[in-house]
């Protein structure tokens, strides 16, 4: 079988996002592909912006990240917005990354020109009008890149890469070609079964998406310097589910989701977490296990006493069926 890599073109203003392009490209590496940035060329030459253009060109995906920065070239455009432009141009699915209103922001960097403002927020504008996510900090923009870049390559499959020796000879194919005929009949005749058996499926995926949305699990912070847990909330297992499955694509210890809650969902951000278990391990383990008794998620192993956990492939269809139907109803509140 033939492994497929896909090239994701990361774009972003230069210098106010390095760190947030380096742990993207991370990201996607541990994806399994390829990530693309220009951070060495000049778009502003005319030379080194036909190389840009050209790499856009040969990518599968435009992963687009906005905050607070324009940085308008000579010809009152920005970087940014022109490979925007170019990777629709090309037709190359585009998921935008778009700082949230309420992130907190540096001084360094904000915009301060009036008229460099402005096209950024129409900036933003245009790459809202893509599959999105609002993102508060780096933490939460990689993860919610991951996810919606997974949803993205299974909606909109591209051609991507193969290794030249994993590609099947002609005879190899033409045999597949002859047994997928075959098999078509069978395929048809199956076809009203497999409708049953998916109307039950989504009738159980709203059942329990229900179930999530109607319970709550008190969730505590521990501050650096703090004496005892703080600022308890309640959070809805939906909420719950919908920030912690893209993260659990990946195999992630109790410890690891531990500091992941805390960074997402601390209430105070003017109070800085811990560093190790800034939310309670047993909290963390009673909402692992009550998504386990939905099989939404299965127990990996443990590593010196930490448990690791991974997304079901039960789970996994639970997300994208969650998802879609988020995508859909805001298409319908669009209308």
């Amino acid at each position: 079988m033939m492994e497929k890599k896909y090239h994701v073109y990361i774009s972003s203003t230069l210098d106010d996002l390095k760190n947030e392009r380096h742990e993207l490209a991370k990201m996607v590496i541990e994806l399994g592909h390829i990530p693309v940035t220009m951070d060495q060329f000049d778009a502003g030459d005319p030379g080194q912006w036909a190389f840009i253009q050209k790499t856009i060109d040969d990518c599968d995906y435009f992963l687009a990240v906005a905050a607070h920065k324009y940085n308008m070239l000579g010809d009152k455009s920005s970087v940014a917005e022109k490979e925007y432009i170019q990777a629709r141009k090309r037709g190359i699915p585009v998921i935008a990354m778009v700082v949230a209103d309420k992130a907190r922001k540096s001084p360094s960097r904000i915009e301060k020109d009036k008229e460099s403002n402005k096209r950024l927020n129409d900036f933003k504008t245009k790459l809202l009008e893509n599959p999105h996510e609002r993102w508060s900090n780096s933490g939460d923009l990689v993860n919610k890149s991951r996810g919606l870049l997974i949803r993205t390559m299974s909606i909109e499959p591209r051609t991507g890469w193969v290794r030249s020796d994993q590609i099947m000879e002609a005879s190899a194919a033409n045999e597949l070609g002859r047994l997928s005929r075959e098999n078509a009949k069978l395929r048809y005749e199956l076809k009203i079964e497999d409708k049953e058996i998916m109307s039950r499926i989504k009738v159980k995926m709203k059942y329990t998406l229900r179930l999530l949305a109607y319970n709550k699990e008190p969730i505590s912070f521990f501050y650096v310097n703090g004496e005892n847990w703080e600022n308890t909330r309640n959070f809805r297992y939906i909420k719950l589910f919908k920030i912690l499955a893209p993260e659990l694509y990946s195999v992630k210890t109790t410890s690891e989701l531990s500091r992941f809650l805390g960074n997402v969902l601390n209430p105070d951000l003017a109070k800085k977490i811990r560093k190790d278990y800034p939310t309670p391990s047993n909290t963390v383990k009673k909402i692992m296990t009550d998504f386990r008794a939905f099989r939404i998620v299965s127990l990996a192993g443990e590593n010196k006493g930490d448990e690791q956990w991974e997304l079901s492939e039960y789970g996994k269809e639970l997300y994208s069926f969650y998802r879609r139907y988020q995508f859909e109803r805001t298409a319908k509140e669009k209308k």
